[in-house]
Formats: structure tokens, sequence, C-alpha cells
């Protein structure tokens, strides 16, 4: 059986219930299957990190995001992203495993922390043995350029809705996007967990060999506390959500000096941080 790698969508027939009566149509779902992240490293045999439920689509990007804000390597670490190649591998896992390949040791073990745990797709910090562990995840420099001003960062959310294609044709899918200080989009993602949205705008900047921080990060839901620290581990300038903060996002975008806002649409914008 050859295996067939899976799209961002797929087709299905719905009955669509009207007052007037039932139409039998056809409808397009947000694809969600799963994603197994292995790592290597000289001397080391590939070992799982992470198993995410994703939609497919730029799924190396997702894993080396993924690497990197759990400050397990930086851009001089990664040599590559493929999927794996193993003969064992069944028809349905080919395009499901991926594995990150490094030029030497990762910054800490991720057996340690990452090794065996699995996560939904609503899932950013999920497998963290302890709060002190989750409050002690990776921090970059704080951003030194310019952001975008207040007029700019009301505009931020409809540009990044320009760009969700997936969304226009499911309404399934979160967004992520990476912006610079006047509201020029740098990379747009989407995916059905926000976390996985994110983690691809960070790789695909590294795959492209350029550093990962951003003056803005532009999120098409709420900003939970995983989202920021996302933000905070590669050094984005600020974050700004469609929906509201949670207390403990507010606390570490604030430790952090990122700029954190919610509620932002056209009309208004409300700055927590």
């Amino acid at each position: 059986m050859t295996a067939r790698r899976p799209g961002p969508t797929v087709r299905t027939k719905v009955t669509e219930l009207r007052p007037d009566g039932e139409q039998l149509r056809e409808d397009r779902l947000a694809t969600e299957e799963p994603l197994e992240i292995r790592m290597t490293w000289p001397g080391s045999a590939p070992r799982r990190i992470w198993v995410t439920m994703r939609t497919p689509g730029h799924d190396f990007e997702l894993a080396a995001g993924y690497a990197v804000h759990e400050g397990l390597l930086g851009p001089d670490l990664l040599r590559g992203v493929a999927y794996c190649t193993d003969e064992d591998l069944t028809p349905r896992q080919e395009y499901n495993v991926v594995t990150v390949t490094l030029g030497g040791p990762p910054w800490h073990d991720p057996g340690q922390r990452h090794g065996g745990f699995g996560a939904g797709a609503a899932c950013g910090v999920c497998g963290k043995d302890s709060i002190e562990e989750v409050l002690s995840l990776p921090r970059s420099q704080p951003w030194g350029g310019a952001v975008p001003s207040d007029d700019v960062v009301r505009e931020l959310p409809e540009r990044l809705r320009r760009a969700q294609t997936v969304f226009a044709r499911t309404g399934g899918v979160h967004a992520a996007g990476l912006f610079d200080a006047d509201g020029v989009p740098l990379v747009v993602r989407e995916d059905i967990g926000r976390h996985n949205a994110v983690d691809k705008t960070s790789g695909a900047r590294l795959l492209a060999g350029r550093a990962p921080a951003a003056a803005c990060l532009v999120v098409s839901g709420r900003a939970g506390f995983e989202l920021v620290q996302k933000a905070v581990a590669v050094g984005h300038g600020c974050l700004v959500a469609v929906g509201a903060p949670s207390s403990l996002a507010v606390d570490l975008a604030r430790d952090a000096g990122l700029g954190l806002y919610g509620f932002t649409s056209e009309r208004r914008v409300v700055r927590y941080a």
C-alpha cells in the first residue's frame, strides 16, 4: 500500500438542517493527524521527543519551531528536518513521523522533560512535571527593535485573517503570524492547534536561515500562557491576540518585557503588558 501524504483539508458529506428542510451537501473539514517528532545528533539514535495532533502542512517547520521553543536548540545547532524512512513504519505513519537532526547534543536532554509525552491539539505545555518546570521554561533576550504602533496593532487581526486560506474553507483552524513593526506580514501559518501554528511560524524562520524573533506575533484566538512562553522563548517584541489573555500569561509577559494585547479589533485593543 502506497502512503498518501495528508493535506490540510478533507471532503465529507453532511446534512444541513434548515427551517425549510434538509439539504445534503459536501463540506470541508480541517485535517487532524498525529505528528511524532524525533530528534537525533551524532552518537545518538533517533528518539521520540513529542507527539502532537496537528493539521498536516509545514510539518518540518512545526518540528523545528517546537524544538526551539522548548529550548532544545538554536539556529546554529539545527542541521535539518525530514520525514522518517524507517522500514517498519506503516503507510499511515509515513508522513506523520519527522526527525530533527542536530549537529551536536541538544541544549538539554529531551528525555528529562519531554520523552514519551503526548499532546492534544489544544495542548501547549502539557506533560510538564511541575509548576516550577513550567515557570523555568527558556527565555531569549528581550526584543530591542521597533514594535507596531497602537494604530497598526488594531489592524493586525484583519491582516492575519486575509491570509487564513484554510480557515476560509473550513472555519476550523487557528492562525499565527509574524509581522514587522509596520504591520507587514513575514510569515502566516494555520493549524488545528494554536500552539502548533505558533511553532510553525518560528520554524519557518529557522529553516529559512533567519532568526525566529520578530516585532510582533499575532494569534487568532486567546493569549494563553503557552503562547506567551513561546513568544518569550524566541524574543518577539509583542503578542497581539484577538481574544483574552490568562492571568499567568499577563504575569509572564510583564516579567519578561513582552508587549501583550488582547481583545484586538479595528475599533479597540486592550494592552496588558
